[in-house]
């Protein structure tokens, strides 16, 4: 997986600013465990942090060429993090092509790769990744982020180059950039969802999905490799069935190659479910057996009341997965005290760096991949299904299909998960959100892929199928890799290979709900892999504890934050809201979206706090600053 970073200044010699590049290097640590380097040469220096998983002996970075470019120095330099899945049959051709190697690591591949056919090597590559490759003939450093944006990268312009990173925390390691906000960042923020290349801090890009970007003297260039596209869907129904199986069969197995044990999350829902009878099947056919995981809380099973969004417990189901295909089962069992753990929060806001969050599901999941990590250095999960096979609420809701924004916000806020219901009228006109928010909606609209002939349903139907998967699956990547990396555990993603993508997005809707049951398709396609309980159950959200003495103990970080007059949004949040949430629980629990709103709110003044965010106040006009 790994962590890197790296400067590239034009006017400027970086041979003598190793301590610098080191510190920004030893930020991703927790990236890459296992080993670090650095390499400098005049105008760039690029930093490497390794968590070993393929030829763990060697694959050292940042890897030069023995062939030689300008100067005498390597012909190309990289620093990589992430895998590409089919490095051997690269491997294997670029053998043929005349490259030798010498090691077995997939990095290697990719260095060669970039030698043999320059930056059209991403058009080749299936896998997750985010690399950096410096080109000593060229002058330039190639920056490169996977099709999906599995891996993350960023990046911050500077007068005469560029830094950039795994995380921001190591590019705000250099000077030359600081922790600053303003009305468009603290939108950003508030908003649940993510729009390519923002990110909060300002000055400071997000590399997008299926992008690379050129650093030459003359300045940046990003440019990009792909994109979903619409394309008529001439399948019938049983061939679309079989392909996305075969196409399952091909990409699991081909994610679980490692040198390091890897094992797979198992929740009992029909995507991890799927991922992992199909895991457990290729390791048996090596004799081996497949360990998976689980996360539950204490009582949770026996005291489980149900809810629109998770109508059935996932332990039982888990358990009957396990038993059904073999696997070594293991459930991780959380309790409140855990999920409070200040130290542990303090690790979840620090592995993200951005205020974004999803409540104690951040905080459960951290823990769970850190219980994870004692086991192994690997682990496969489910996400991306529901985005591709169309498994959320919006996609059938009348309501957030009329929407005149993203749908997911607008089901939020109609069950108490408004970003504006904490917050005084006049900072969330001040910083302009509800513009804002909307001029994200048209914009997302118009890169929407049309097909001549579609109707108007079906039209919509494709429209939030790439909301989802640009503006909403972004989110759940993040979480799933900051909370992994924070422990030093790789996340895998069978179902975000692009093949699969490529296919599914442009199924009608029609045949993924043939049988009137959200993810009709995938179900059919997991046929003879899982129990029928299983393969029928009807989707549950990742579990939540419910526990009314968790919201009282989260209640007074609001709390705090409104009446604290030193905390950065005191004076922007409404005390009546605030007192009416506290309220609530007094006399239960916060609904699922109620906590989230107020989780959101609280994660936002501890990352301004703890960044020491410098608010710029004049872009923030009439909003800041001003008294209640």
């Amino acid at each position: 997986m790994c962590g890197i970073t790296g400067w590239v200044d034009f006017t400027r010699d970086l041979t003598d600013e190793y301590p610098l590049v080191h510190a920004m290097t030893e930020t991703l640590t927790a990236r890459g465990p296992d080993a670090g380097g650095v390499w400098l040469d005049g105008h760039v220096a690029l930093g490497h942090r390794r968590l070993a998983v393929i030829d763990v002996e060697h694959g050292t970075q940042p890897m030069r060429t023995p062939e030689r470019g300008p100067g005498d120095l390597p012909r190309a330099v990289i620093s990589y993090g992430g895998e590409i899945y089919n490095f051997r049959e690269l491997r294997a051709e670029l053998a043929l092509l005349g490259h030798r190697f010498t090691t077995r690591s997939d990095t290697e591949v990719a260095l060669r790769a970039y030698l043999e056919w320059g930056a059209g090597f991403v058009h080749r590559l299936n896998g997750m990744y985010a690399l950096a490759i410096w080109d000593t003939a060229r002058d330039e450093l190639l920056l490169v982020r996977d099709r999906l944006g599995v891996k993350p990268l960023y990046y911050h312009p500077t007068a005469d180059g560029v830094l950039f990173g795994s995380e921001p925390k190591a590019i705000l390691a250099h000077p030359l950039a600081r922790a600053g906000a303003g009305a468009e960042e603290l939108c950003d923020a508030l908003l649940f969802l993510r729009t390519p290349g923002r990110v909060p801090f300002r000055g400071m890009r997000e590399l997008k999905p299926g992008h690379l970007l050129r650093v030459r003297r003359d300045g940046l260039s990003e440019e990009r490799y792909w994109a979903l596209e619409s394309r008529p869907h001439t399948d019938d129904l049983p061939t679309t069935v079989a392909t996305v199986r075969d196409l399952l069969d091909d990409i699991v197995p081909r994610q679980m190659v490692a040198d390091v044990p890897l094992v797979s999350l198992l929740s009992g829902g029909l995507d991890s479910s799927t991922v992992t009878a199909l895991a457990q099947r290729a390791r048996a056919a090596d004799g081996g057996r497949l360990t998976t995981f689980s996360v539950d809380f204490t009582g949770h099973t026996e005291n489980f009341r149900a809810d629109p969004i998770r109508p059935t417990p996932d332990g039982p189901y888990a358990l009957e997965v396990a038993r059904h295909v073999g696997s070594d089962h293991h459930a991780i069992v959380l309790d409140r005290a855990r999920l409070l753990d200040p130290a542990v929060r303090r690790t979840v806001l620090g592995a993200w760096d951005l205020p974004f969050n999803f409540a104690d599901l951040d905080v459960s999941l951290y823990l769970l991949f850190a219980a994870v990590r004692e086991h192994a250095t690997v682990a496969l999960s489910g996400e991306g299904a529901d985005e591709i096979f169309g498994g959320y609420l919006w996609f059938s809701d009348p309501d957030a299909r009329r929407a005149d924004t993203f749908p997911w916000l607008k089901l939020g806020a109609h069950r108490g998960l408004d970003p504006r219901s904490l917050f005084h009228p006049w900072f969330v006109d001040g910083i302009d959100l509800g513009e804002y928010e909307a001029d994200l909606y048209r914009t997302a609209l118009a890169e929407v892929p049309r097909l001549d002939g579609e109707s108007a349903q079906d039209r919509r139907t494709r429209e939030l199928g790439y909301l989802t998967l640009t503006r909403w699956l972004p989110i759940l990547l993040d979480k799933k890799d900051r909370m992994g990396m924070a422990s030093g555990l790789e996340g895998r993603v069978p179902f975000c290979d692009h093949r699969l993508v490529e296919y599914v997005f442009n199924v009608p809707w029609e045949m993924k709900t043939f049988s009137g049951q959200e993810k009709a398709l995938l179900r059919e396609a997991a046929t003879g892999l899982l129990p029928e309980s299983v393969r029928r159950r009807k989707k549950a959200a990742y579990p939540s504890i419910q526990d009314p003495a968790y919201d009282r103990a989260l209640i007074t970080g609001l709390t705090t934050a409104a009446g604290d007059a030193g905390a950065p949004l005191s004076h922007c949040l409404d005390g009546a809201a605030v007192r009416r949430l506290t309220g609530r629980t007094a006399t239960g629990s916060l609904s699922e979206f109620e906590r989230i709103l107020v989780e959101s709110t609280v994660r936002l003044d501890e990352w301004l706090r703890t960044y020491q965010v410098e608010l710029d106040t004049g872009a923030l006009g009439a909003a800041w600053p001003r008294t209640a």
